[in-house]
Parts: structure tokens; C-alpha cells; sequence
């Protein structure tokens, strides 16, 4: 039985292409399915030839960045040869947990998604353990502390980009002796990036007394949330000096409601962003967004090469991180015609 088990996954393997996308792992972890019902499924669906089925659901379309990321996924699902069944949430977790459930009436072999939110999903989690059905957590985290929950998280260091984003603004403001006021376009309540990207940043700027968040307000990831707190920013606070948004879609609004309001952003009020998507470098290569973090979207290859090998039995991380840089207005004009996304 042994035997015939492991030619029927060696022969698997040889039919499946390996996925791109480099990254930098934590820690290990034996990923054996959650139950022997989840072996059995794998070696079944392995003989019979079947195509792999991945049910995958999103966030939602709330910026550049996610249409990328969708599109990331979607493009090497059909690369793969993978059967994918996708879901857009619109940004509430209940149609995430509704099509999680639904994935998991339809038997599918791997169920990945991209967390609304970090809390509230071990129920759900849990019926997919019970089913046999291995589950892949891409972009953001959960905070179960059950890990067996879940094979591995495919994303970015949130909290790591955050800080990046603080070392730039200590390094600038090194020299000054004056209170610098920053305000804050935090992403969506209760999401991994807002409450991470926070968190960094927050660690890092305490080093300098001087700077000072004296407004921060969720922009939901969206522009015209980010554009409308902006405005509400500018009529509160008299003396901005640095703009702090949790993704560029954010400040990209944010610009408009600067603009508006007869100052110059990038100089009357420095900026700060995270993602790196196309529409930001240009901003950026225009002087109108001072700094960028970069968030990798292009998660789609790591995420297909993650499915087969959780269904392949093989050892896999439990944390996936990929690989991003930081961008001046400079590096985005010499970046910005290579940018995909």
C-alpha cells in the first residue's frame, strides 16, 4: 500500500510544473493532512487523474493592489492546470466564511483566502480540518492559536513594512528640532496590514520624540475613504507635516484632498506609502509621494506551488515571506516603466 501510494505521488509530482516566486522562511512544520480521510482523498483524486480543485476567497476589489493579486491567482491557477473556484467577499468577513463553507460542501481538495479580518475564523477553520481539506492562508494572517488550523501563510511582514516606513521618516527627521505632526490613513479595523503596518511604524518612530502622530483614522484601503478622512484631516489640524497611508490607494486620495486644499504633496506634506503599485510610482516619480514600501501582490505562483506540495504530503513552511524593497521619488521614476502591476 506504501509503495503504491508513493508512485502515484511521485507521478503526480512529474506531471505538475513548478511555480515561481522566490521567499524567505521562519520555520518548518511536517504537513501532512490534517487526517488520514485527507490522504486517502489526495491518493484517490492523485489516481483517478482528476484536476486539483482550489477554492480560493478574497478579500475583495478594494485597490490596485488586490485587482493584481487576483489576477496573480487567477493567471497561475489556470498555469497550473488547477480547477479554481473563486470568490469575492466585497470586504465583509460573513461572505468569506459562507464561501469557505461553500468550498467545503464541494469537496474541494485545497480551500486558500485572503483574511477580512485576523479574528474570528476557528470555527470555520475547523469544519475544514474535520472535512479533510487543508487550508492555505495568502496575504494577510489569522490570529487562531491553533495552528493545525492552516498548512501555511503566504504574505508580506506587515510589521516589518511598517517599520521601514518609520526608519525613513526617523532618518529624515534626524536633524530637526521641531515637533513634526504626522497623521495616519490606516487600512481596514481589525485587519493583519492596518494592525501590523501600525505597529511597525509606532515601534520604530518613539526613538524620536519629536515626531508626532497626532491624527490616525482607517481609510478602509479605499481611494475615496482615504481621500474623504484626508479632507477631515486637513480641516482639524492646521500645521500637517507628514502624510503616514497604509497603501498607496489611501494616498493617492489623500493627494487629491491635498491638492484641493492648495497645498503641494510630497512638500508642503511628506508622504509616506505602502503597496508599490503602478498608480503609487507614479505619483512618486511625480514628487507627490515621497517614500514606498513595497507589498509583493504577485502571490500566485508561490500559492499554486504551496498547494501541490500540501497535497503532495511534503514538508512546507509555516510562514512564507516575500521577498520587497523600499522606494525614494527617485528609484520610482527609474522603476516605474518595469513595474506588472
Amino acid at each position: 500500500m506504501k509503495k503504491t501510494f508513493g508512485v502515484v505521488l511521485a507521478s503526480t509530482m512529474v506531471l505538475l510544473t513548478a511555480a515561481c516566486g522566490s521567499s524567505t522562511t521562519t520555520s518548518k512544520q511536517t504537513t501532512a493532512p490534517a487526517t488520514a480521510a485527507a490522504a486517502a482523498t489526495t491518493a484517490s483524486a492523485a489516481q483517478s487523474g482528476k484536476k486539483v480543485t482550489l477554492g480560493f476567497a478574497q478579500v475583495g476589489a478594494e485597490s490596485g493592489w488586490r485587482t493584481a493579486n487576483t489576477k496573480s491567482i487567477q493567471d497561475s491557477a489556470k498555469e497550473a492546470g488547477f480547477d479554481l473556484k473563486f470568490s469575492d467577499a466585497q470586504q465583509k468577513q460573513e461572505n468569506q466564511i459562507k464561501a469557505i463553507r461553500t468550498y467545503i460542501q464541494q469537496k474541494v481538495d485545497v480551500i486558500a483566502f485572503s483574511p477580512v479580518v485576523e479574528s474570528g475564523w476557528d470555527t470555520v477553520l475547523k469544519e475544514a480540518k474535520d472535512a479533510g481539506i487543508p487550508v492555505i492562508l495568502t496575504d494577510r494572517a489569522v490570529d487562531s492559536k491553533d495552528t493545525s488550523l492552516y498548512k501555511t501563510f503566504i504574505g508580506s511582514d506587515f510589521v516589518e513594512e511598517g517599520r521601514s516606513a518609520g526608519k525613513w521618516l526617523v532618518d529624515k527627521y534626524k536633524d530637526t528640532k521641531d515637533t513634526v505632526n504626522i497623521v495616519e490613513l490606516q487600512g481596514t479595523t481589525g485587519s493583519a496590514p492596518a494592525n501590523d503596518r501600525k505597529a511597525g511604524f509606532d515601534e520604530i518612530i518613539k526613538s524620536n520624540p519629536n515626531l508626532k502622530v497626532i491624527a490616525s483614522q482607517t481609510g478602509d484601503f479605499t481611494r475615496a475613504k482615504g481621500k474623504e478622512v484626508m479632507q477631515a484631516f486637513l480641516k482639524a489640524n492646521k500645521n500637517i507635516n507628514v502624510l503616514y497611508a497604509h497603501n498607496d490607494d489611501m494616498a493617492l486620495g489623500a493627494i487629491q484632498a491635498i491638492e484641493e486644499a492648495g497645498l503641494k504633496p510630497g512638500k508642503d506634506i511628506v508622504i509616506i506609502s505602502v503597496d508599490g503599485v503602478k498608480d503609487g510610482f507614479q505619483a512618486a516619480s511625480e514628487g507627490k509621494i515621497n517614500f514606498i514600501v513595497e507589498c509583493n501582490p504577485l502571490l500566485g505562483g508561490q500559492l499554486m506551488q504551496a498547494v501541490r506540495d500540501v497535497l503532495a504530503n511534503k514538508e512546507i513552511p509555516k510562514r512564507i515571506v516575500t521577498k520587497e524593497g523600499v522606494f525614494t521619488s527617485e528609484d520610482a521614476k527609474r522603476e516605474l516603466p518595469n513595474r506588472q502591476y
